[in-house]
């Protein structure tokens, strides 16, 4: 179906692209049987809903990565009794979406973020189910568990880029409410400095474009919060302003000048970035429900500024963006009619604005 009329049930948690003509979006959704698996391809002309592995069918996907038009991961986590609840990785091999071993650690381990540079070299992040940080590494052939820094407490990673074999980052939080990033060098995983704004604050996704220069975005204090790697060190960039509260969830960049980070303004969600409930924190004022609005920013190479979004009827928020260059972009969330009733949320630039 056209972006416009393409809503189905649920939510998409994240989106890929490789071109104008190839994009995935994975999410969840809900029925009698429980939480299901949502997939659906962009084939250049309409989204279809894809058909899940048998073996899949109860994942909620968090991310999804795409090396080619053959080539694509989504990872999440297994949805089932809670002491068996565990990760989950799917392979799209070009004519199916198939489930592939992965190690997880621990009842109620879950990844949910997911990159890929080429066919052998992709990772996932996520955590244990003791709550510390988690990272596996596909070599082409199989996943396996890489060692990362654990902070005192213990802590959690929620999004990853690559830009080649020998550089990648993860960021998340720890257990304390810190900002949480850690760096690939191509034989180790090592925590950086980060900034840490007054209160609580947790990176959602991270996106990179080269050794030196990449973005990523969380909230703290009921406010945007964006961060930029410059190629010595993370320091926070100055975000729009909001008439009221707001969070940014997902981030992308292609270039040094052309980068968007989405969200959505209002009440401060529970991230469905991370696995909870989207519309977890529903917030009335008075008798008045708050309904939260997407938010899309874009950073033009000087300056991050607010850029009009379409926000459908009752709460509508934004979790994940890709870009694959500056005329083509996709942003994915969902609506609520906070009635229990929640549609997948599509949106499109075409270069000159979002539909």
């Amino acid at each position: 179906m056209p972006t416009a009329s393409f809503a189905p049930s649920g939510v998409f948690n994240q989106v890929a692209a490789t071109s104008s003509r190839n994009a995935w979006a994975v999410g969840r959704y809900s029925n009698a049987s429980g939480t299901r698996t949502l997939i659906a391809r962009w084939n250049g002309a309409e989204w279809n809903v894809a058909r899940n592995p048998a073996s899949a069918r109860h994942v909620w996907l968090d991310g999804v990565a795409a090396i080619c038009a053959r080539n694509a991961w989504a990872v999440g986590f297994s949805v089932g009794n809670p002491g068996a609840r565990g990760t989950a990785i799917l392979h799209w091999d070009g004519t199916a979406w198939k489930r592939t071993p992965g190690p997880s650690p621990g009842s109620g381990a879950s990844l949910i973020g997911v990159a890929a540079t080429s066919a052998s070299n992709a990772w996932a992040v996520g955590f244990t189910g003791g709550f510390n940080p988690l990272i596996v590494h596909w070599n082409g052939t199989t996943w396996t568990r890489v060692h990362s820094p654990s902070p005192r407490g213990g802590g959690d990673l929620i999004g990853v880029a690559a830009t080649s074999a020998s550089d990648a980052w993860a960021v998340g939080s720890t257990a304390g409410g810190k900002t949480l990033i850690l760096r690939w060098n191509g034989t180790t995983w090592k925590r950086l400095p980060s900034p840490n704004p007054a209160g609580s604050s947790t990176l959602d996704r991270v996106t990179a474009t080269s050794a030196r220069n990449a973005w990523a975005v969380a909230t703290t204090g009921g406010r945007p919060l964006i961060v930029h790697w410059n190629g010595t060190a993370w320091k926070a960039v100055h975000s729009p302003s909001l008439r009221r509260t707001g969070e940014l969830i997902g981030v992308t960049a292609t270039s040094a000048r052309n980068a968007w980070a989405v969200g959505n303004t209002g009440p401060v969600l529970a991230a469905a970035a991370s696995p909870r409930n989207a519309w977890a924190a529903d917030v009335t004022g008075g008798h008045q429900v708050i309904k939260p609005k997407t938010l899309i920013v874009r950073w033009n190479g000087k300056a991050w500024t607010r850029v009009p979004s379409p926000s459908p009827a009752g709460g509508a928020l934004l979790i994940g963006v890709t870009a694959t260059s500056a005329r083509n972009a996709w942003a994915v969330g969902g609506t609520s009619d906070f009635g229990g009733r929640e549609k997948a949320l599509v949106l499109r630039w075409n270069g000159t604005a979002w539909k």
